[in-house]
């Protein structure tokens, strides 16, 4: 992460698009802000766009803006998003959801840089700087023929991959940390103290919110358990159930080679297979997993 940071920093100043891809709860947008916040439009807006939560029936009004008497229930003038973002940044967030039929219209945006608002016919400019988010791989999404290609290529500058929580399993403990001090100011409560029992859980958890979900429990946690010490007891069932610090029952009549695949088997059931974490949380590379189990 710190290195995709660096990366993102040192794009932050030339006007190439940037798109993120990653799971939903990544920090994608904790990454487009930052490379506004490093650009030379940092004295300009943030604009956001969930292109996920827009009406495909009112997208170009949201984007563009419309006229007064546009359409029933536009009784005055409204700036569009493009026109806010202008001398800033435009931050087009679950660009994969993008319905079909809207694409186009983006397109020409891009192109000219000129639109009009809904119900006008004034030709009107935008100066804005584009970064893309997507949880859906925006090359399969076109080859599905979900998204146009023209469009694809034309915000096509540098795709940067955010990866999920679980495949940075160190980043959990940091991470839950921070959002304990700093919730905890928020809701002005003493913060909890995790015990390592639940450090533990927490780290074998594979947090399919990513972030998000991680931040959300540190937040129940601090409201519920203000000031105690955090046991696994106090985490919810589904991470008490991946605690690894219980013991494993051993039979002593087995020799070493036995013992050790009787650990590696009773990890690779606990991540369903998952040859990556399974070996992440033994200690040794994937590669060096793999050759063991091909030695069975």
């Amino acid at each position: 992460m710190k290195r995709l940071v660096r990366d993102v920093k040192r794009l932050a100043d030339k006007d190439v698009t940037v798109t993120f891809l990653g799971e939903t709860g990544t920090g994608k947008d904790v990454l487009a802000r930052i490379c506004h916040a490093h650009s030379g439009r940092r004295r300009g807006p943030f604009v956001p766009i969930n292109c996920a939560a827009i009406p495909e029936s009112l997208f170009e009004s949201e984007f563009f803006g419309r006229e007064r008497g546009a359409f029933t229930g536009a009784t005055e003038r409204a700036k569009g998003k493009v026109e806010v973002a202008s001398g800033g940044t435009l931050f087009l967030d679950e660009l994969g959801e993008l319905p079909l039929s809207v694409q186009p219209k983006l397109l020409r945006f891009l192109e000219s840089r000129r639109f009009s608002r809904v119900g006008g016919t004034a030709k009107l400019e935008a100066d804005v700087r584009l970064i893309c988010a997507s949880g859906r791989s925006l090359d399969q999404e076109v080859k599905a023929g979900r998204f146009r290609a023209d469009l694809f290529f034309r915000i096509q500058g540098v795709t940067l991959k955010v990866p999920p929580l679980r495949e940075r399993s160190r980043d959990i403990l940091p991470l839950a940390r921070h959002f304990i001090e700093s919730l905890a100011r928020v809701h002005r409560v003493e913060p909890p103290r995790l015990s390592k029992r639940a450090c533990a859980a927490l780290e074998a958890w594979s947090w399919p919110g990513n972030v998000r979900e991680l931040r959300s429990l540190m937040e129940q946690l601090c409201l519920l358990r203000e000031g105690a010490r955090l046991s696994v007891e106090d985490l919810p069932a589904q991470l008490r159930t991946q605690c690894t610090t219980d013991v494993l029952p051993l039979p002593l009549d087995r020799t070493l080679d036995e013992l050790v695949e009787t650990i590696v088997s009773t990890v690779l059931r606990a991540e369903n297979g998952n040859l990556t974490r399974a070996a992440r949380r033994l200690g040794v590379s994937a590669r060096t997993l793999a050759r063991r189990r091909s030695r069975r």
